[in-house]
C-alpha cells in the first residue's frame, strides 16, 4: 500500500486545486448529460468552483490536498453546510481522487484520515447518479460510524438531490 497523507492546503496551493477541479468537474460531466450544467468556457476550461476562495476567508472550511507517495493525487473539502437542513458538525463538501489511484484503498484511507479525527455529526451528500460514490460513502459510514447512528435518505428539495447519509464520530 503507498503512503497516504492529507496535507492541510494553504492559499499558496490554490493553483494545484483549481487544476484538481478540472479533472473533477470533467469526472463529473458523465451525470450532467442533457442539463445546461458542466459546458466548458471558450478557454476550454470548465468554470471555476465558486466557493474555493471561501477555504481561506471563512470559518469552519478546512482544505487538504491528497497525497500518495509524496504526489499530487487529489483533495478533500470540509465544511459546515448541512444539505440535509439538519443540525451538523461537519460535511465532506468535496472529493476527488485522480483515476490513477482509484480501487485500491486509496480514497477509503483518505476519507479515514479526514473524518476519523473529527468527533461529531457528519452529513455526505452524494449525488442521486453517482451511484459509485453511494456505494463508497455508505462504506466509509459503515466503518467510521458509531454503532447505531449511521443513517440514509433520499433527499429532494432545493438544497439536495440524491442521497443523504448522516452518521457520528465518536
Amino acid at each position: 500500500m503507498p503512503t497516504i497523507a492529507l496535507e492541510a492546503c494553504e492559499a499558496r496551493h490554490k493553483p494545484a486545486l483549481e487544476a484538481l477541479f478540472q479533472l473533477y468537474t470533467h469526472d463529473f460531466s458523465d451525470f450532467w448529460a442533457g442539463t445546461d450544467r458542466g459546458e466548458l468556457g471558450e478557454d476550454g476550461r470548465f468554470p471555476d468552483y465558486p466557493y474555493l476562495d471561501s477555504y481561506w476567508s471563512e470559518p469552519n472550511r478546512w482544505p487538504y490536498l491528497l497525497r500518495v507517495d509524496g504526489h499530487v493525487a487529489g483533495f478533500v473539502l470540509i465544511n459546515d453546510f448541512a444539505h440535509s437542513g439538519r443540525p451538523l458538525d461537519f460535511s465532506v463538501a468535496e472529493f476527488f481522487v485522480v483515476r490513477k489511484h482509484r480501487r485500491g484503498g486509496v480514497g477509503r484511507a483518505a476519507a479515514r484520515a479526514a473524518i476519523a479525527s473529527r468527533p461529531g455529526q457528519w452529513e455526505l451528500a452524494v449525488a442521486r447518479k453517482n451511484a459509485a460514490a453511494q456505494l463508497f460513502w455508505r462504506g466509509v459510514a459503515a466503518e467510521l460510524g458509531a454503532p447505531g447512528t449511521v443513517e440514509e435518505r433520499d433527499h429532494d428539495d432545493d438544497l439536495w438531490n440524491g442521497l443523504i447519509v448522516r452518521f457520528m464520530v465518536a
